[in-house]
């Protein structure tokens, strides 16, 4: 088997089409489409079924996936051996929910970058979890340790939250001292049918089901609560960003939740991820005890 070929077998799977795994080979979709021939000739099997909604594994192709992901991470670990241990290269995507995103990655990351200068990193900040089989992302950060699926998990760091508020809306409001007091005003929050992953329910659990001003977005939500629109959960991290912002009653609601960097169980053996894993926790770690401590 040619292994260029393998590399198109491995990008249709995560595309599940020939247009969009040709945009990340940088090929035309016909050439692509030669090459999946190509490969399902020499193997003699076909490896994919082409439905209304695109390119699907068949079961000869599901069978081929593990060994290919095997020999892309021996590949990349042929490489590093050959480069040695030096500074980080090449590109990196990191998937994050998008407080992290906005309030951690950027100095964490730039600081990796410029110890790294070869290095480039991409990061999607979208509320939702990211599917690492079809390599939407290198690694992802979430707020749930995933219990199913062959991935690697390593926990980053735990982050606090309370309720929050803007000073020209406590003026407006007068003094919270209780949850029950903090129910009567207007609330900022998730859309409840868009939460995409249960630690984030916060407002539920505290029996506030009316969320009169909510968004999927946590930059939003901030920003809401800067405008003085009412009150809500804030990470503690993303305070210092918003020096408008006051906690409310935090004596009677502290939340602890956790970042967990989730990675393809076959990239265990690609030397540079780990490396760039091990960094990005530390500099997580530094970081969100460096914010909350301003908080």
């Amino acid at each position: 088997m040619d292994w260029d070929d393998m590399r198109v077998f491995l990008a249709v799977a995560r595309a599940e089409s020939l247009s969009g795994a040709g945009r990340v080979l940088k090929i035309d979709p016909a050439t692509v489409g030669r090459r999946v021939a190509r490969l399902e000739e020499a193997v003699g099997a076909r490896l994919f079924a082409k439905g209304p909604t695109g390119y699907a594994l068949s079961e000869e192709g599901l069978r081929l996936l593990a060994h290919a992901e095997r020999a892309e991470a021996a590949m990349e670990g042929a490489a590093e051996a050959v480069t040695g241990a030096g500074g980080l290269t090449g590109q990196i995507r990191l998937g994050a929910p998008d407080g992290c995103a906005n309030y951690l990655l950027p100095q964490v990351l730039a600081e990796i970058c410029d110890e790294n200068p070869g290095l480039e990193v991409q990061i999607v900040a979208l509320p939702r979890v990211f599917n690492l089989s079809r390599r939407e992302a290198d690694m992802a950060i979430g707020v749930s340790r995933p219990e199913a699926g062959r991935l690697r998990v390593q926990k980053l760091a735990d982050y606090r939250l309370h309720f929050a508020a803007s000073r020209d809306w406590l003026a407006a409001n007068g003094p919270v001292t209780s949850l029950a007091e903090l129910k009567l005003h207007r609330i900022v929050g998730y859309i409840p049918d868009m939460i995409f992953d249960k630690e984030l329910d916060y407002l539920s659990g505290l029996g506030i089901a009316a969320v009169p001003l909510a968004s999927n977005s946590v930059s939003v939500q901030l920003n809401w609560l800067r405008a003085g629109a009412g009150v809500g959960i804030v990470h503690d991290f993303a305070l210092p960003a918003a020096p408008e912002l006051v906690k409310v009653i935090p004596e009677a609601v502290s939340l602890v939740r956790a970042f967990w960097l989730i990675r393809h169980e076959s990239d265990g053996r690609a030397e540079r991820l780990s490396r760039f894993a091990d960094l990005l926790a530390a500099g997580v770690r530094k970081e969100v005890q460096r914010l909350e401590a301003m908080a």
